[in-house]
């Protein structure tokens, strides 16, 4: 189970000091891009579901990724994710000829979605997608990761927190200043480098995110 915390920055503006604030942390930046599949009847996406591969700088490296019964619950979204590594010229041969897909047999995840969402003879098509530049950090035992990512319609910049344990201090600063106010706490840099205590500095962190965000992923 994926559980993920995501808030929309505004702007390049906001991205970039929010990358320079965090740049102590940096352990990683990958160029990614991200292509969907669903099947030419819909199997997939019917039931909320969703099957990505994934390549990394250049085609290094291919993930296979399959995501499905997502829940947003108080801007938090839990999701079951599968994923596994695959042969990046695999990858792009199905980026290709979607069709391949189904001829797969190497793959765990490929296979599996072929048999449980029983795709039709018409196969799979390739839904499209996007590319982005993720800067990933480490800090005080979270993992965050910056994006930035191109849309054919513009580019969109969020930051995202993964661990389960620290949930609830997202949750917190989240639910105590509100939409409305999000743009109006003022910013506090030095506060962010200098506190020491952990689950502190992760709270007082958390509301110095919320001034960047535009809105979170509630529904």
């Amino acid at each position: 189970m994926e559980v993920e915390v995501k808030l929309r920055l505004p702007d390049s503006t906001a991205h970039q000091k929010l990358s320079d604030v965090l740049s102590p942390f940096h352990l990683q930046t990958h160029f990614q891009e991200n292509v969907f599949f669903d099947g030419t009847a819909a199997e997939l996406s019917s039931k909320r579901a969703v099957l990505r591969l994934r390549f990394y700088n250049s085609d290094s490296r291919c993930v296979v990724s399959l995501k499905a019964k997502a829940v947003i619950v108080d801007g938090i979204s839990r999701v079951e994710e599968d994923e596994e590594e695959i042969d990046p010229s695999l990858g792009r041969a199905c980026v290709a000829e979607p069709w391949r897909i189904a001829s797969v047999n190497s793959s765990r995840i490929l296979k599996r979605v072929k048999e449980k969402f029983r795709i039709g003879d018409k196969g799979f098509i390739c839904m499209g997608g996007f590319r982005n530049v993720r800067a990933v950090y480490g800090w005080k035992g979270l993992k965050l990761e910056l994006d930035e990512t191109q849309y054919d319609f513009g580019t969109c910049y969020e930051i995202e927190c993964f661990e389960i344990c620290h949930l609830s201090i997202w949750k917190t600063a989240i639910d105590k200043y509100p939409p409305a106010g999000w743009l109006q706490i003022p910013i506090d840099l030095e506060l962010i480098r200098s506190i020491s205590d952990g689950d502190y500095m992760v709270n007082c962190f958390c509301q110095q995110l919320i001034c960047f965000s535009s809105r979170t992923r509630r529904q």
